[in-house]
Parts: structure tokens; C-alpha cells; sequence
């Protein structure tokens, strides 16, 4: 059985703020901002170029069991680049407040930068640069493929 990791409902304090945040500092796409029934707006954004959303709505948090996270509790969220150094100059145009980068190792996927949103959630930004050649919807359709043919 295959399963996909789309959305990741994250927690907000002001959901007209954090979509203005995201679309315009970080640039993601806004995908979905509507009443998807009565009582409940949801924002759904995507990163450009990937398979996984974040969601914000204010009453999304009723129909997931468990305690409701705080605005500003998730550390660790995490966007790959091929290109830090392009990334990072397009992050500061667009006025996001963003560290340096950190090459750590010289290997592929050692180099890291930092920001937060409005709520205070932490986003990693990792440099990984085979994606450049190999992106991730290529190997993924790639690897789909020689499962059928494995199978078949």
C-alpha cells in the first residue's frame, strides 16, 4: 500500500496573516482559501515544486483527535533547495528574515538556513543539491514505474 504525506495541518494564531506570510515571504502557492463548509475556512498552501501543503484554519484542529497544538508549536519543519545561495537571496527580496546559511559538511545536504513564521514556528531550509538533476516528483514516478514492472 502506497501512502503520500500531502498536508500538514499547522497551528496559527491569524490565518489572513500567516497566508499573506507564507504566499508572499516564503512564496508558496495558495492552493485552497474558502468556507469548505459552514464554520470552517481553510487556507492550503504549497510550496512550489512540492507534493506536501500546509493547511491553516482556525477550526480544523475539531476534527483531528487530540489536544489542539499552540500558534508557534512546530520546530523543524523543513524545505529542500537545490541552491541555497539563490534561496536564500530570493527570501531576502521578498523580505523574509532569514539566517545565513550553514554549510556544515561538504556533502550534499549538509548546508542549512533558518526562519520563523509570524507564530513563531521554525522552518530549516536544506540545501540539497541533487535535486537540481533528480527531483523528488522524478525519482518518485521512477520508482512507481519499476515497481508495475516488478510486479508485472
Amino acid at each position: 500500500m502506497d501512502m503520500t504525506l500531502e498536508v500538514i495541518p499547522l497551528p496559527v494564531s491569524d490565518i489572513d496573516r500567516a497566508r499573506d506570510f507564507y504566499r508572499d515571504k516564503v512564496g508558496f502557492h495558495v492552493d485552497i482559501d474558502q468556507e469548505v463548509m459552514p464554520g470552517m475556512r481553510i487556507v492550503q498552501l504549497t510550496p512550489p515544486g512540492s507534493g506536501c501543503s500546509i493547511a491553516l484554519g482556525e477550526t480544523l484542529w475539531e476534527m483531528t483527535p487530540g489536544p489542539t497544538p499552540a500558534p508557534g508549536a512546530y520546530q523543524g519543519l523543513q524545505l529542500c533547495v537545490a541552491d541555497i545561495g539563490k534561496a536564500h537571496a530570493e527570501f531576502v527580496a521578498r523580505g523574509l528574515e532569514i539566517s545565513e546559511p550553514v554549510r556544515y559538511a561538504d556533502s550534499d545536504g549538509a548546508t542549512f538556513m533558518h526562519f520563523t513564521d509570524p507564530d513563531g514556528n521554525g522552518w530549516a531550509v536544506q540545501e540539497y543539491r541533487r535535486r537540481a538533476t533528480e527531483p523528488l516528483h522524478k525519482l518518485l514516478s521512477e520508482q512507481a514505474e519499476q515497481a508495475e514492472q516488478a510486479e508485472g
